[in-house]
């Protein structure tokens, strides 16, 4: 999974433990990257939409931006829908 376009820990003020992040997922992006919105973070992956493989991009990209490792994000909700709630624990 490239991570072109992500610096790592450049979103660490908001990994705080028990934070919920709101993401906005476009999958099969022609490049990975995050921006940063005042209520939410959209997120493109060049993963497809296909067998939660854009679910994992997702989760290794914010995991990389927050500057914490992939296990310590739980997704919470919207497994099937490009809007999601992740957790950090």
């Amino acid at each position: 999974m490239a991570k072109q376009g992500v610096p790592k820990g450049f979103l660490a003020d908001m990994a705080l433990p028990g934070a919920v992040i709101v993401v906005r997922v476009t999958p099969g992006a022609r490049r990975s990257a995050i921006v940063r919105t005042p209520d939410h973070l959209k997120v493109a992956t060049t993963a497809p939409p296909e067998d939660g493989r854009a679910n994992a991009a997702v989760t290794d990209l914010l995991a990389r931006a927050l500057g914490v490792a992939p296990a310590r994000l739980a997704l919470i909700w919207g497994a099937t829908s490009r809007d999601k709630i992740f957790r950090r624990d």
